[in-house]
């Protein structure tokens, strides 16, 4: 008899990366916890997996204990690996290679905030659709060419599940309970964490652009959503002019009107901002910066960042490594 019909409960492994967001782990594992608490008895059963040694600490400091570890169970129901912005620079082979035999034995593998990121770079995601915290999506391009990415707040693809994190994972862990009993105990579940408005996958991970841009220029606003989802791969002026139902001298001056600089200038600092971002919470190289940001090339890329800021993309990210202050490209 297969080994999971002879337990009740539903196994989950939370692999938590060093500088995962704590607020991503408390929306995953707490729905899982009041469901066993209001059900007064153990519906599911959650393991926590560092990566190496025998804790893991969060972005906050926060430290988890290690129940389980890597490659010491395969017959867990559901994976999930949470992940920081720090997951950039983690490349463990041994981590990947055990989530590519948990897909081989039929396992639901996911990934919350930076979490989908290790996924895909297991080459676990091919030909599944997935999403991934917004702050990661040009990092995933960058680094990754084929992938099927959405932006929403989470996506469930067949046997593989990613959310874009934050407390998107409560409406996530919300269709996961619902599915296994019911949408009346999910709902309990739900409200137990005053969570009334239940979210769908396909939501948007960020707060429109109207009120990010304090504009409701309706042409400005596709020239602004066409740029901020090419920033890797930058559209030339026609293009976005086009996308608006524009003439590009009829964008220049939309922007110029409400925005106070002309498109091609707002669009690079628009891609200028990402890269200084990068710069301050990765250890990308200059040249996958470039890339990242859609620069021809890091040399390209460093004399333009030192037009705006003054200092090299090298010497700013030592200058940000001494101090606490940051800066902004205005």
């Amino acid at each position: 008899m297969d080994k999971k019909a002879l337990r009740k409960e539903f196994r989950v492994g939370l692999v938590l990366v060093d500088g995962f967001p704590l607020m991503a782990y408390a929306s995953a594992i707490e729905p899982l916890r009041a469901s066993n608490l209001l059900a007064n008895e153990k519906l599911y059963d959650v393991r926590h997996l560092p990566v190496s040694g025998a804790r893991s600490t969060s972005s906050s400091g926060a430290v988890i204990r290690a129940d389980a570890f890597l490659g010491e169970h395969v017959d867990f129901d559901l994976v999930l690996v949470i992940a920081g912005s720090d997951v950039v620079d983690l490349h463990d082979r041994r981590l990947e290679s055990w989530l590519r035999l948990l897909v081989s034995r039929g396992v639901l593998v996911g990934g919350v905030s930076g979490g989908p990121l290790v996924l895909a770079r297991a080459g676990v995601m091919q030909g599944h659709r997935m999403t991934i915290h917004w702050d990661q999506v040009n990092v995933l391009k960058a680094e990754i060419h084929k992938v099927v990415l959405e932006r929403s707040l989470y996506v469930r693809d067949r046997n593989r599940l990613t959310c874009g994190g934050g407390t998107a994972a409560l409406d996530m862990m919300h269709t996961v309970i619902t599915e296994h009993h019911g949408p009346v105990f999910a709902q309990r579940i739900s409200d137990w964490f005053l969570h009334t408005d239940i979210r769908q996958g396909d939501d948007a991970q960020r707060s429109g652009l109207a009120e990010r841009y304090n504009t409701h220029h309706q042409s400005l606003l596709k020239a602004l959503e066409a740029m901020e989802n090419h920033i890797a791969d930058p559209l030339e002026l026609n293009q976005v002019a086009t996308l608006c139902g524009l003439s590009a001298r009829q964008l220049n001056r939309v922007f110029k009107t409400h925005l106070h600089h002309s498109a091609v200038n707002f669009y690079s600092q628009m891609r200028l901002q990402k890269a200084q971002q990068l710069l301050k919470t990765t250890s990308l190289t200059v040249s996958e910066i470039a890339t990242a940001t859609g620069f021809a090339n890091g040399a390209h890329f460093s004399k333009r960042f030192k037009v705006v800021t003054g200092l090299s993309p090298k010497h700013y990210r030592l200058e940000i490594s001494s101090t606490s202050d940051t800066e902004s490209i205005a």
